[in-house]
């Protein structure tokens, strides 16, 4: 087993862990989270993590390991998934990666380069006008920083300020420190299984909207309510993540149970295309598949058995 392993990405509710579950079950597979959110211990129901009854059924790893007071960046998790993927091989199992974290995906099979520690100061400047300038503000910025290539590069606003952090944090454009601090795949990707779940939009957004109202079911609420109550920094990735500030605003009274459920379902609707644009951008060669009707598993599960 050991270099082999499934790779299952996909939009949130799209029916990843499903997948996954079935693959496990069928090929002594073990299932690791490639998703950033699915990493905090109070964050299960809101991150759509597995259950405890799906995590009993096989062996799950790297789900719910930290507290959200912890900040978590792509190369901590990658250290993690090298201890990870190293101890299911020792055991001659399958490890099964899944989740709706395009960049992890990425770096697992191409490499990453591991950048410097940015101050607060730099990385508050650059989200404050994230929120209020945007991606021109940002490409403005960026420009006038010195990294014209940095802003014609890229639409997102996280990649925009994250680029204009590093440089006005170290002076070199992100590009520069990509290049010459670029770490090794961690998985070829001859030896995996690339999947990539792309459903149709309305069957997905059906999905989306069952998702938010179960998110505000008593769980879902008491989850955020814990959350809040430990007062955290609003830039941590935990305090961030979809559901948190919608849930709050409706635990305040700020928004009606309505209010809330239908902000839930814009953010989470905006947040899958998004993803489905980095899919469809940046892992272009993963094979396709449309989870709406029956997956024929057969063609993976004779290549693993």
């Amino acid at each position: 087993m050991t270099g082999r392993a499934i790779l299952i990405a996909g939009p949130t509710a799209s029916g990843k862990s499903a997948l996954s579950l079935e693959l496990a079950e069928k090929l002594n597979g073990v299932v690791v989270n490639a998703d950033s959110m699915q990493l905090y211990e109070e964050l299960r129901l809101v991150s759509a993590r597995p259950s405890p009854d799906e995590e009993r059924r096989v062996p799950h790893r790297l789900y719910g390991v930290l507290p959200a007071a912890t900040p978590f960046s792509t190369g901590a998790w990658l250290r993690r998934m090298a201890h990870e993927l190293s101890a299911v091989w020792r055991e001659d199992e399958l490890p099964i990666l899944v989740g709706g974290t395009g960049l992890y995906f990425k770096a697992l099979t191409e490499g990453f380069a591991e950048l410097p520690e940015i101050g607060q100061a730099d990385r508050e400047f650059a989200r404050g006008l994230a929120a209020e300038a945007g991606v021109d503000g940002l490409r403005r910025a960026l420009i006038e920083a010195g990294d014209p290539e940095g802003a014609a590069a890229w639409s997102d606003p996280q990649r925009l300020a994250r680029a204009l952090e590093v440089i006005r944090a170290t002076g070199r454009p992100l590009s520069a420190w990509q290049t010459d601090h670029q770490t090794a795949p961690l998985l070829e990707p001859e030896s995996c299984c690339r999947i990539v779940l792309a459903p149709p939009r309305p069957w997905l957004h059906e999905r989306i909207a069952l998702r938010a109202d179960l998110m505000l079911s008593a769980e879902g609420l008491a989850e955020v309510e814990g959350l809040l109550a430990q007062e955290l920094p609003p830039d941590l990735p935990a305090m961030r993540a979809i559901g948190v500030r919608e849930i709050g605003s409706y635990l305040t009274g700020q928004a009606t149970r309505e209010q809330a459920v239908h902000s839930l379902t814009v953010a989470t609707r905006q947040y899958a295309k998004r993803q489905e644009t980095w899919f469809r951008n940046q892992m272009a060669d993963w094979q396709r598949i449309d989870p709406s009707s029956e997956i024929d598993l057969s063609p993976i599960l004779d290549t693993f058995r």
